[in-house]
């Protein structure tokens, strides 16, 4: 692809609102530009933008500019509002729902050892990060919970074969593992920042392959610190 096409591709990604996916961008010409094409441009602008503060990243739902890691210092002096913080609790729920799906509360509720509130599930599924897919066929058909297209991009994963390896399934590890960098989310925010370290093969058998995984989004999630009593008094009540 000439450099005119490419520099067509990496205006339309730096103005679009959201992310775009290879059919979106073919739409850009009108001569006939085959997805290779495309796919080819892409990696050459990755490349070019490697030493950049801006980085182009593919996910769940096409591709997108965003700040790198190394800048999140900077610019979170432009919004020095503090993020909301997620209890332990909510990151155990997301944790297990992420590695489990799909699960019922009840099944949630099992593996943590605790009730799980309803503030809880609100929490995560106002932000977008789950929902109910279906109902388990039993008793009082419950709905089964499993994360949403918004967690994968919120994460820059592109699937859930992605998700980060697990070294302990225990759903306080796995909490730990998602939230481990700390996710700060400023709603106003048009990119976000997310740093994963490692994750668990035991818990999702979706997984094959043993991967570390660093990601680099403008969203980051603050565990907040509660006390294991604190914890149970706040989750207590479904």
């Amino acid at each position: 692809m000439d450099d005119h096409n490419k520099r067509v591709i990496e205006t339309a990604l730096l103005c679009a609102q959201e992310p775009l996916t290879v059919n979106d961008l073919s739409r850009l010409f009108v001569e006939d530009v085959t997805t290779a094409d495309i796919d080819e441009a892409l990696v050459e602008i990755q490349r070019t933008w490697d030493d950049k503060g801006m980085e182009l990243v593919h996910i769940a739902t096409g591709w997108r500019f965003q700040s790198r890691l190394s800048m999140r210092e900077y610019l979170d002096r432009l919004t020095p509002e503090k993020p909301p913080k997620y209890s332990r609790a909510v990151m155990e729920t997301l944790a297990i729902i992420a590695y489990r799906q799909p699960v019922t509360r009840g099944e949630i509720e099992e593996i943590r050892g605790v009730a799980v509130s309803s503030n809880v599930m609100k929490q995560l599924e106002d932000r977008g990060w789950v929902e109910v897919i279906g109902h388990k066929e039993t008793i009082g058909r419950p709905g089964l919970y499993a994360t949403t297209k918004q967690f994968l991009d919120d994460l820059s994963l592109t699937n859930l074969q992605s998700l980060p390896i697990l070294e302990d399934a225990a759903p306080m590890a796995a909490a730990e593992q998602l939230g481990q960098a700390v996710m700060e989310f400023d709603p106003d925010a048009t990119v976000e920042t997310v740093v994963i370290s490692e994750g668990d093969e035991a818990i999702i058998e979706v997984i094959e392959e043993t991967t570390t995984v660093e990601i680099t989004e403008e969203v980051s999630v603050e565990i907040e610190e509660v006390t294991p009593e604190s914890d149970e008094n706040s989750d207590e009540a479904k």
